[in-house]
């Protein structure tokens, strides 16, 4: 039995190192796709409520196309198809060598376009929330269309839409097991390849499992800090938003 538990070690013939390294991978796409997610998906919701309709019809026909696709089919659509594209670029524009696309970039890439397909949903409907009356303030006291969403928008914007991207983040953890068929080493990657080597599912998958739930666990705590900050000048008045 612990003879088994010594396979998780980082002595010889341990997976302790592989299995950190992985979860350094694991970590290091989801923070890196994260603000690339957020940015895109807001740009969507202010696609999505403009007053014109062609930034609605791309915004609409953008969140339903990625909303609809799994997640694999588009991971592999970028990383296979969009590739093949590129070098196909690359070589009617003559450029010496071949084009490759980074499985980092790849998956970062596909991660976040879904990422922002479902965050937009998240961001239109914190700005609806916001009274009209505030951005007519805001024009009433000189600012332009970009400060007023900078100064007075932004932050209310946060506080609102805080807890529906706290839980895309959290499907975002998950979500990044998927970046192991592309030959990405994440947590899903090694926890694989020890399986095939030591034909122990349980205690890797198991340990894959545990390192999931320390990450969901802090990032839980965390999410629950920044909600408690944001929410801090409406608990002093008592739930008032005057």
């Amino acid at each position: 039995m612990f003879d088994k538990f010594a396979l998780l070690g980082f002595g010889e013939g341990g997976w302790g190192l592989a299995l950190l390294q992985g979860a350094g991978i694991t970590i290091s796409i989801a923070l890196a796709t994260l603000p690339f997610g957020l940015a895109l998906g807001l740009i969507v919701a202010l696609g999505a409520r403009s007053q014109r309709t062609l930034p609605r019809m791309l915004a609409t026909a953008y969140t339903t196309v990625f909303r609809g696709v799994p997640e694999l089919l588009t991971l592999y659509i970028i990383y296979f198809g969009i590739q093949v594209l590129l070098q196909e670029a690359w070589r009617r524009l003559g450029l010496p060598g071949s084009f490759s696309m980074p499985p980092f970039v790849a998956g970062m890439v596909a991660l976040g376009v879904v990422l922002s397909a479902f965050s937009s949903e998240v961001w239109v409907g914190a700005l609806n929330s916001i009274p009209k009356g505030q951005r007519e303030a805001a024009a009433a006291l000189g600012l332009t269309k970009g400060q007023a969403f900078r100064l007075v928008v932004f932050p209310q914007l946060i506080r609102v839409a805080l807890p529906g991207l706290g839980n895309n983040w959290m499907v975002l953890l998950k979500e990044t097991s998927l970046v192991s068929v592309i030959t990405l080493p994440d947590i899903m990657f090694i926890t694989t390849r020890a399986n095939v080597a030591t034909k122990e599912p349980f205690l890797f998958f198991g340990a894959a499992m545990a390192i999931y739930l320390f990450f969901s666990m802090i990032s839980a705590w965390g999410i629950g800090r920044m909600e408690a900050r944001a929410n801090r000048g409406i608990a002093a008045f008592g739930g008032a938003t005057r």
